[in-house]
């Protein structure tokens, strides 16, 4: 009787230190389990429970958003205007004043009424991102000038009552998901760039100000005051906060997005904001994401962005980077450069070889209109994706991103820059999900008949799981030889047209 007691005490035991050691694996894999029945509260440790990364969004890897709004109307120099035509040191100081006149006189508000946008068509937009092969689509619903581009209540200087008189973030959605894509939308007004007409910097690097005569962007007009940031900085927290949940009440995006100096508004309301998102996405059964810069949100809650830059190896968890279709300016300017699609191309291959994902941006003119150079780009890397996606899509990395003899550049903003010129001597991996498929991926074109040496897949350095069944190039799908060495495998270019661009040999293992 004693030892059958001994028995049940050791199976009690048993059973509590299982029970404790599963409750601390559930914790530590609680990102890969369902949390539609949670309700998060506004801490750090309770976020951190929610999924941040979406199955759609991990296997999706391209979207496409764009940078749109008053500060288009000048087609000047960037899309920080409103800063900088009240920055004497600017030239864009003179530009406004000899364009439309003293900035005492014509202030940014007054440019409102010239974005009316009459060529903008929100069906086109979508389908442009679908036909670019885009799995999500959106726009910066709000930049740091304070104009809201939904049918706000809260923000009186809003795209539906002034300039374009039209709900352009609801016409968006609505075309979007049309489309089948998820929706998207970017914040950048923790921030403002209005600023005084002397250094926009001296003392003013919070976007709420008290009242100064000798600032153009101030005023004793309370509406005004809400556009400029002249408003106390419980205020502007507080509108910081409303236009978020008024665009997630009545929008649903699937991706919220913030700019830089998120960091500027208290721990407290982005807690706040966080929690209020993720629940009511539970509500509606809606599997979202949030995407911050820098350090402004700890890696359990978000998916860090990377500015025109990326990773320079394999980096875990999901990253984004978030590049435009030009070189400099995110909007349309008189002088834009637009990037060759080689360039894009190569930047989205290098990025999801690394278990990233790629948001680019394009640029429509002041009218609407989305000039016919960026459009172009966006379909010729449509077509190649309609034929080579499956190296792309529902992919995960393979054991290295890849190889090659160019460099990288470092990036501004961390990392590496997106405006590398590749040659097909590089060459990028991807994998599918039951690693029984490589994506070799070379960008440029390999010469026909050329022997390709790929070190990486050697069986003393890489060595594949199963032998190498069969190689198939996907432009033309022809097969392709291979010649496996202790130090090296082999690929042998059919004597076939290669693209232009980039070129994917599927190594299909036994």
């Amino acid at each position: 009787m004693k030892k059958n007691k001994k028995c049940i005490k050791l199976s009690i035991m048993i059973l509590f230190f299982s029970t404790l050691l599963s409750c601390n694996h559930r914790n530590e894999t609680s990102n890969n389990e369902d949390t539609s029945f949670m309700t998060f509260s506004p801490s750090w440790e309770s976020l951190s429970n929610h999924q941040q990364t979406p199955d759609w969004l991990r296997d999706g890897k391209f979207g496409i958003y764009f940078h749109w709004g008053v500060y288009t109307v000048p087609e000047k120099y960037t899309e920080w205007y409103p800063r900088y035509m009240y920055d004497k040191n600017s030239f864009l100081f003179e530009f406004h004043k000899n364009t439309y006149g003293d900035q005492s006189e014509f202030g940014y508000h007054d440019l409102i009424p010239l974005f009316k946008a009459p060529k903008f068509d929100a069906k086109k937009y979508a389908n442009l991102m679908k036909t670019a092969g885009a799995r999500f689509g959106g726009l910066v619903a709000e930049h740091h000038d304070g104009f809201s581009m939904w049918n706000s209540n809260v923000n009186p200087w809003n795209a539906n009552d002034m300039g374009p008189k039209k709900d352009i973030l609801g016409l968006l959605k609505t075309e979007i998901n049309n489309a089948g894509l998820k929706f998207f939308t970017s914040f950048h007004h923790a921030r403002l760039l209005q600023r005084n007409s002397t250094t926009p910097n001296d003392g003013t690097y919070d976007s709420h100000f008290i009242y100064d005569k000798n600032w153009h962007t101030s005023s004793t007009d309370p509406k005004l005051s809400l556009l400029y940031g002249n408003i106390n900085e419980d205020k502007f927290y507080e509108i910081w906060f409303e236009k978020l949940k008024e665009v997630i009440d009545e929008y649903s995006p699937d991706v919220i997005y913030f700019d830089s100096w998120l960091n500027l508004i208290p721990e407290k309301h982005r807690k706040e904001f966080c929690a209020y998102y993720l629940n009511e996405a539970q509500k509606k059964q809606q599997e979202v994401a949030i995407i911050y810069k820098q350090h402004d949100l700890p890696l359990s809650v978000g998916i860090n962005d990377i500015e025109k830059g990326g990773h320079t190896e394999i980096f875990k968890p999901l990253w984004m980077t978030d590049d435009t279709v030009n070189f400099g300016s995110w909007s349309y300017t008189d002088d834009i450069k637009i990037k060759p699609t080689s360039m894009v191309l190569h930047s989205l291959i290098d990025i999801v070889s690394k278990n990233g994902t790629l948001l680019l941006n394009i640029s429509p003119r002041a009218d609407g209109s989305i000039p016919v150079e960026q459009e172009l780009v966006l379909q010729e890397i449509g077509e190649w994706l309609k034929v080579n996606g499956e190296a792309i899509y529902n992919t995960k990395p393979w054991l290295i991103h890849g190889g090659g003899p160019t460099v990288p550049k470092a990036g501004t903003h961390g990392g590496m820059t997106t405006t590398n010129v590749y040659t097909f001597e590089d060459y990028r991996f991807t994998q599918s999900k039951d690693e029984k498929i490589i994506y070799l991926m070379f960008l440029g074109k390999p010469e026909k008949g050329s022997r390709l040496k790929i070190r990486e897949l050697a069986p003393h350095r890489y060595p594949t799981a199963t032998p190498i069944k069969s190689v198939v190039e996907l432009t033309n799908n022809s097969n392709v030889k291979v010649e496996v060495t202790d130090s090296s495998t082999y690929f042998i270019v059919p004597e076939v047209e290669l693209n232009d661009y980039a070129n994917v040999f599927k190594i299909i293992l036994e």
